[in-house]
């Protein structure tokens, strides 16, 4: 009817499903060092804080805490992402 289009594509074979793997490893460290740099960032920012008398050391401290959970968890979160879409394509 003029609104589909087909397109066939060859099944994947091995060496292409290793170039994929090593791809998405790499866009899964990418998302890593953003997760890192945010955690700096929010870092920097509770430090000054803290310097200019805003909050005080423990709570300094609190937070930074918070923050590390929080990148942990995103990073883990991206660890098994990776591992599934790994198994994912390497299924023949």
């Amino acid at each position: 009817d003029g609104n589909i289009i087909r397109l066939t594509m060859p099944p994947l074979n091995e060496e292409r499903r290793i170039e994929l793997v090593k791809l998405i490893k790499k866009e899964a460290e990418n998302g890593k060092i953003s997760i890192r740099n945010t955690r700096r960032e929010m870092n920097d920012l509770i430090k000054k804080d803290e310097k200019e008398r805003n909050i005080s050391e423990d709570e300094c401290k609190n937070y930074q805490n918070k923050v590390q959970i929080l990148t942990d968890e995103y990073t883990e979160n991206i660890d098994k992402l990776l591992k599934l879409k790994e198994k994912e394509i390497m299924e023949v």
